[in-house]
C-alpha cells in the first residue's frame, strides 16, 4: 500500500481530474457497479476505522491554535463527529468477531502519512482538511456501504453522514469574508488536497479496481462534484 502514498501519484490524479472537468474531455463511460469496487468487509471496516480514529486526533490537535473561541468550538465539533464514527465503525468490526486493532493497523502507516501532507499551516488549513478530506472520504466509504450485506448496511447508515458540516461552514465563511486573503489561500489549500484524497480514496477500493483509470472515472466524478458543492458553501472555487 505504501506505493500509493507519494507526491507523484497525488500530482498525477490531480492532473487527471483536472482534464475531467475540460468539457472536450468527456467521453462515454461505463459506470462502475459498486460490487466491482468494493474491498473485503474487514478490509472496509478497519480502513474506515482508523481515518475517522485519526481524523479525530489530528482535529483535536488543531483547536488548539483556533483564532477564535467560537472556532474552537467548531474544532471540537469536528474532532467529536469523527470520534462517534470511530466508535460506532469499531462496534461493528467487533460484532463480526474481529480486534479492532488487527484490522486497522494495516492502514496505519499509508494513512499517518496522508494526514502528515495534510495537515496544514495554521487552523484555518487544518480546518478545510478536516472538511475536504473527511467529506471526500465519507462520501466514499457511504457510497461504498450501498454494497456492504443488508445488517451491515441498516448499522451503519447514517454513520457517514455530513451532520458536522453546516457548523464548519459557517465558521470558516466568517473568517474568509473579514480576510479575503484568507480565502485565496483556502481555495489554493483545497485544490492541493484533492490529489492526495483521491489517493485514500483509491487505497480504500478493490485491489483489482485501482488501475482501471476508465471505468473508474464515474467514482471520481462524483466524489469531485461533491467536493465542489462544498467549495462553494464556502466562496471558494474548487
Amino acid at each position: 500500500m505504501v506505493s500509493w502514498w507519494n507526491r507523484k501519484r497525488a500530482a498525477q490524479l490531480a492532473s487527471a481530474w483536472l482534464a475531467s472537468r475540460n468539457p472536450r474531455n468527456a467521453s462515454p463511460v461505463e459506470r462502475l457497479q459498486l460490487d466491482d469496487v468494493s474491498p473485503e468487509l474487514d478490509v472496509y471496516l478497519g480502513q474506515a476505522a482508523y481515518l475517522q480514529l485519526s481524523l479525530y486526533e489530528t482535529m483535536g490537535r488543531a483547536g488548539a491554535a483556533a483564532p477564535t473561541m467560537s472556532g474552537r468550538l467548531v474544532t471540537g465539533v469536528l474532532a467529536t463527529t469523527a470520534l462517534e464514527r470511530h466508535r460506532t465503525i469499531v462496534a461493528e468490526i467487533e460484532r463480526g468477531g474481529w480486534a479492532p486493532a488487527e484490522l486497522m493497523e494495516p492502514h496505519r502507516e499509508a494513512i499517518d502519512r496522508f494526514l502528515l501532507r495534510t495537515s496544514g499551516a495554521d487552523w484555518y488549513e487544518s480546518m478545510l482538511t478536516g472538511y475536504v478530506t473527511a467529506g471526500i472520504l465519507n462520501d466514499l466509504f457511504g457510497s461504498l456501504l450501498r454494497s456492504l450485506p443488508l445488517d451491515v448496511r441498516q448499522r451503519l447508515r447514517t454513520v457517514f453522514d455530513a451532520r458536522e458540516e453546516p457548523a464548519v461552514v459557517q465558521e470558516l465563511a466568517v473568517h474568509i469574508e473579514q480576510e479575503p486573503e484568507v480565502g485565496s489561500r483556502l481555495a489554493m489549500w483545497g485544490r492541493r488536497l484533492v490529489g492526495d484524497t483521491l489517493l485514500v480514496a483509491r487505497s480504500a477500493l478493490a485491489s483489482h479496481a485501482r488501475e482501471d483509470q476508465e471505468r473508474l472515472e464515474p467514482v471520481w466524478t462524483e466524489l469531485i462534484a461533491a467536493h465542489t458543492r462544498r467549495m462553494d458553501a464556502l466562496g471558494l472555487t474548487a
